[in-house]
């Protein structure tokens, strides 16, 4: 049976957003036990000309239940880059993308596929196929910020391993 659309973009999702869930609950325990504030995690970059973590805990939620919200209605742009969230506030943009997209019904996904999505950013126009768009730039975007996100846990020594980035692995048959 070939790979569907759902089990690309909304199953997908929905791995890694609950891995990060858990990672952001180890994060928050770490914090606490080793009196780490979690303004500092979340005002934290990997690098100075990297967007810090509260930005990249937002563009993961965004590129994965935004980005299922723009293949429905036909139009993307990036999120603000002015994002000013408490740890807690981005544990619950986190969960809630989470609802979100565990709410689509795999048909309703399905139905996505043959659509079209334009990316805007500033007065530039990219337009994508759907699934162009899922494949060349959503999925690649949430994996990056969900990649950061674990990363700068990990680099604040969050004690956190790939199987936490992993999450619930699809296994069997």
């Amino acid at each position: 049976m070939p790979l569907s659309f759902y089990d690309t973009s909304v199953a997908s999702y929905l791995q890694i957003i609950d891995a990060t869930a858990s990672c952001l609950e180890k994060g928050a325990s770490f914090a606490s036990e080793n009196g780490i504030d979690l303004q500092q995690i979340v005002t934290t970059r990997l690098r100075e000309d990297m967007m810090p973590f509260h930005f990249q805990v937002v563009a993961l939620a965004h590129m994965s239940a935004g980005s299922i919200r723009a293949m429905q209605n036909g139009s993307f742009s990036p999120p603000s880059f002015e994002i000013d969230k408490s740890y807690e506030e981005l544990q619950a943009v986190v969960a809630d993308a989470r609802t979100e997209l565990g709410e689509i019904k795999e048909a309703d996904a399905e139905a996505l596929a043959e659509g079209s999505v334009t990316f805007k950013i500033g007065k530039n126009e990219i337009p994508f196929t759907n699934k162009n768009f899922l494949i060349s730039f959503a999925l690649p975007n949430f994996y990056f910020h969900s990649t950061t996100t674990y990363d700068i846990l990990r680099m604040l020594g969050a004690p956190l391993g790939k199987m936490d980035f992993l999450g619930q692995l699809k296994i069997g048959g």
